[in-house]
């Protein structure tokens, strides 16, 4: 009776945790450049923001604990933070792995260069989707929807629609904030313009290239190496549209620094037919590294 008592017990925090958590995000701050003696409530603020990115259930789907996506926070903090003033930078990444293989993709890669907030030690970080209450909990909220978007829409297409729409009423709440990074006139690379360019219609293909690279693609390499690439292939060519509209897209410029690497990996191999083919369209959209597509077909000469 015991034992079964346990089991049961056991299985009713599993459930609890399984559909609370959608994330597994490892988190990271860097404090080296500030000249504070005292460096423990930096320690607090990791643990609030580890608490905070994986223990929120942030969806209405239920997770696995499995199936909770993998990502991190790697915090840097400048000079000029002091007191329960904060100011650095915070590089966000997410990745998801691929069907039948050990292979992670890359699936977010930002760094965010107006991470500035307040915050008092041991005060809880509280969010709510229709307010601005902190510049800091909108933040990580705003990219763990980006995370979570992203990811859903390599499942299914646009799957990822109500998480992104999330991100964009986070930024519209922040319009008033007098923290930067919110607002268009703040330049073309922030998080303003990072929603804006994945919810413009005028960029669809980008969404439709997440989907096709990664469930029609990369998904199907371990069955059929053929149908993988080929889809693959396909999803260059939506890239290629985009970049055709917009050359400089703020999505393209992280996107190609999260997959340029990838995706000659995945065509490292190929026929040679193929590689020229990939090498033309990636070298058209990311041009400064043509060199290294070239290297793609000729074998690194």
């Amino acid at each position: 009776m015991k034992k079964s008592f346990y089991l049961l017990l056991i299985s009713f925090f599993a459930a609890i945790t399984i559909d609370a958590q959608e994330l597994n995000c490892q988190v990271s701050i860097n404090s080296q450049q500030v000249a504070i003696s005292d460096k423990t409530k930096f320690e607090t603020l990791q643990k609030s923001i580890y608490e905070f990115m994986n223990n929120r259930q942030w969806t209405s789907t239920k997770f696995d604990i499995t199936e909770r996506i993998e990502c991190s926070i790697y915090i840097t903090f400048g000079k000029n933070s002091s007191g329960d003033v904060y100011s650095g930078s915070v590089q966000v990444q997410s990745s998801r792995p691929v069907y039948k293989s050990a292979f992670n993709s890359i699936m977010v890669n930002v760094v965010d260069n107006d991470f500035d907030f307040t915050w008092v030690e041991h005060d809880p970080l509280d969010f709510q989707i229709n307010s601005f209450t902190s510049n800091l909990t909108s933040v990580l909220a705003y990219y763990a929807y980006i995370i979570i978007g992203t990811d859903f829409d390599s499942f299914s297409l646009n799957g990822g629609n109500q998480y992104f729409n999330d991100a964009q009423t986070i930024v519209n709440n922040a319009q008033n904030a007098r923290e930067s990074g919110w607002k268009s006139f703040e330049g073309q690379k922030n998080r303003y313009w990072l929603i804006e360019n994945i919810l413009n219609s005028s960029y669809s293909d980008y969404r439709q290239f997440t989907y096709t690279y990664h469930r029609l693609g990369l998904d199907l390499l371990s069955s059929s190496m053929t149908k993988g690439r080929s889809a693959v292939m396909s999803s260059l060519k939506y890239l290629q549209k985009v970049h055709r509209n917009r050359p400089g897209l703020y999505i393209m410029n992280l996107l190609m620094d999260a997959k340029r690497d990838e995706f000659i990996g995945v065509f490292s191999e190929a026929p040679v037919n193929e590689k020229n083919g990939a090498k033309t369209i990636l070298s058209e959209i990311d041009p400064a590294h043509a060199g290294d597509y070239q290297k793609m077909v000729t074998g690194g000469k």
